[in-house]
């Protein structure tokens, strides 16, 4: 099951509303969902919150190390509480990924994302969860950071949020360890198509 739910992003309010703080806004939303506060925690270096699922410790984080070091902050909280790194979903901005979508996958390379460039190294492995949030790609190499970091069109950002939204249906999977029905969940990209309505009766 899922201990430990971190979402990456730049601390600070000249950050907040952009693209590479997609994972702050999917925890936030889950804190909401939850009715739990996120607080300033300095042994972790984030925003924490815990709360307790089905009689088991949940914690939800948001590093404030900036994104380069977000692996102080996850690995401190990890091996603290003795948390696996396939017990951690990690929620971050995806660029090959556009906006609206969300992927799953555990494992794997970083794909140049300095903040989970840093989580390997400080967590000495690569097998743990990501949930990749799509914000779409500038199209040029050399304009990524700052695409990352300015804010999603109007348009864009709502696809964002009804991407958060459908992918917190999976939560009750990664609780209950069932990443098969999560990663199907998750991939289901587009919402269902409202049903026509019915004719009235003659």
């Amino acid at each position: 099951m899922i201990k430990l739910f971190v979402g990456l992003g730049n601390p600070g309010p000249e950050y907040e509303a952009t693209r590479h703080n997609a994972g702050f806004w999917w925890i936030d939303a889950l804190a909401r969902e939850w009715k739990v506060q996120l607080v300033p925690e300095k042994g972790y270096w984030g925003l924490l919150a815990r709360t307790t699922v089905g009689g088991q410790p949940v914690w939800l984080l948001e590093p404030l190390t900036f994104m380069n070091a977000s692996g102080k902050s996850v690995a401190a909280l990890a091996r603290f509480f003795k948390i696996a790194p396939e017990e951690i979903l990690v929620v971050h901005d995806e660029l090959d990924v556009p906006p609206g979508q969300v992927k799953l996958k555990k494992g794997g390379g970083h794909a140049g994302h300095n903040g989970l460039r840093d989580i390997h190294a400080q967590l000495g492995s690569p097998d743990y969860w990501r949930l990749r949030l799509g914000v779409g790609h500038p199209g040029i190499r050399s304009e990524v950071v700052h695409w990352v970091l300015k804010k999603p069109s109007p348009d864009d950002r709502i696809g964002i949020e009804q991407a958060i939204d459908r992918s917190l249906k999976a939560v009750p999977a990664f609780l209950a360890g069932d990443m098969d029905k999560a990663t199907m969940l998750v991939h289901t990209d587009k919402p269902p198509r409202p049903k026509p309505p019915r004719p009235p009766a003659a």
